[in-house]
């Protein structure tokens, strides 16, 4: 079976460090997936390129680009989402939050995302928790635990760049095994609804009594 892989990178420069963190996790995945037995599809998308069509949309009462749509259904019908952002003013960058702005309400319910973002230093590592996971979770995307934070010392050899390895392959890891679940494991053993509703909670057929839990206890 081939999964679908979605990777958003929002840097402005080319070549940029966000995009080298977005091709070092899409690698990860890619061969996490593989170890796994199956295959996975990876396509990866500058949302740079699309600032104009992005632009358009918000000018236009939320009428797509042609160009655009096509982005967003190719985001809807992934199996897995990697983010990237550069981090701007302690949060993410601009480009980034208009394209998840001009996502329909639904399009990631149930979506397994990695998040990941770059600094040139690493005080911004915090944009993770207060900025990016928020966002994707009032999507109702399924965010993984591990996120992955690249200051541009951790670019090079040394320690630095190790720690760096193991975050990403254990994000990966996450993403990886929620993916490919077809018994009902995934992470945090909650496995997604893709169908635009809440996931259904299993209950037991019977409920014991609270009392009867309590027999024998006195005191």
């Amino acid at each position: 079976m081939t999964h679908r892989l979605v990777v958003l990178t929002a840097g402005l420069s080319q070549p940029s460090s966000t995009r080298l963190l977005a091709d070092q996790i899409a690698g990860a995945v890619d061969a996490e997936v593989s170890a796994r037995g199956e295959a996975i599809d990876i396509q990866t998308y500058e949302l740079r390129e699309y600032a104009v069509d992005l632009a358009t949309m918000m000018a236009t009462a939320g009428m797509p680009t042609a160009r655009l749509d096509q982005l967003r259904r190719a985001v809807s019908a992934a199996d897995g989402l990697v983010v990237v952002t550069p981090v701007f003013a302690a949060s993410y960058s601009g480009v980034f939050k208009m394209f998840f702005d001009a996502l329909d309400a639904d399009a990631l319910n149930g979506m397994p995302v990695i998040i990941a973002a770059t600094a040139g230093t690493p005080r911004h590592s915090l944009v993770l928790d207060h900025a990016l996971r928020p966002l994707l979770s009032h999507l109702r995307a399924v965010v993984m635990p591990t996120g992955v934070f690249a200051a541009t010392e951790d670019f090079g050899g040394g320690v630095d760049g190790r720690e760096l390895g193991n975050r990403v392959a254990r994000a990966a890891a996450e993403l990886a095994a929620h993916v490919v679940s077809t018994d009902g494991d995934a992470v945090a053993g909650f496995t997604p609804s893709r169908a635009g509703r809440d996931p259904g909670v299993d209950l037991p057929a019977e409920v014991t009594p609270f009392m009867t839990l309590l027999g024998g206890h006195s005191g």
